[in-house]
């Protein structure tokens, strides 16, 4: 351990047909692959260098060569059936480890910078927990200083209600504070206004 701050960032294996798929169906899935790898190197890119510790979990078996730094990412498996299940373990073993402030991303956010990381770090000193919300009422981040096991359960995830869900969950024992609202890549529309992935949709 390095720091007592821990960024968990969750991913998949970027394999054909297996990402994006509900770009996918607008795009096909050797493009929609082309986009994920995109966005992959845009979260190393925004990651790399924040000075924190940093465990990297794949959704599947952990590849045996990727394009993650094994000095800078602890790579481990995602543990759990649904995806409320595989964070809440990814918390507590962090807390478990001794991490004072964790925070959750995952690997598809165009907007996401690492100024909008750092700034959850900064939150996380002063409240019990830090949102950052997604135009889809889904959250992109989730920065906690203690395991909060029920913000992981009875979520509909990938629905307009995890947001709203999760706050109310919070609202009720924990102060929270907020990130600026941004955008995930889910289907064509939201990648329009960006011209390097417009590029690779051609």
């Amino acid at each position: 351990m390095r720091t007592k701050k821990l960024l968990l960032i969750f991913t998949r294996t970027p394999e054909l047909g297996k990402v994006k798929t509900r770009l996918a169906k607008d795009i096909g899935a050797e493009k929609a692959l082309e986009v994920y790898k995109a966005l992959l190197q845009h979260t190393r890119g925004i990651t790399e260098n924040l000075e924190m510790d940093k465990w990297l979990y794949y959704s599947e078996a952990i590849p045996k060569s990727d394009a993650w730094n094994p000095d800078i990412y602890k790579k481990k498996k995602q543990i759990g059936a649904a995806l409320g299940e595989r964070m809440q373990a990814a918390f507590q073993e962090g807390f478990d480890a001794g991490y004072e402030h964790i925070a959750i991303i995952g690997s598809d956010m165009l907007d996401l910078q690492q100024d909008h990381i750092e700034n959850a770090f900064k939150k996380l000193e002063e409240t019990d927990s830090v949102l950052g919300p997604a135009q889809d009422g889904g959250y992109y981040l989730l920065g906690l200083k203690q395991s909060i096991p029920k913000l992981f359960q009875n979520k509909q995830w990938g629905e307009n209600t995890v947001f709203k869900a999760t706050l109310k969950d919070l609202d009720e024992d924990y102060s929270c504070s907020f990130l600026e609202i941004l955008n995930d890549i889910d289907v064509i529309s939201d990648i329009k206004t960006d011209s390097n992935l417009n590029k690779l949709i051609q």
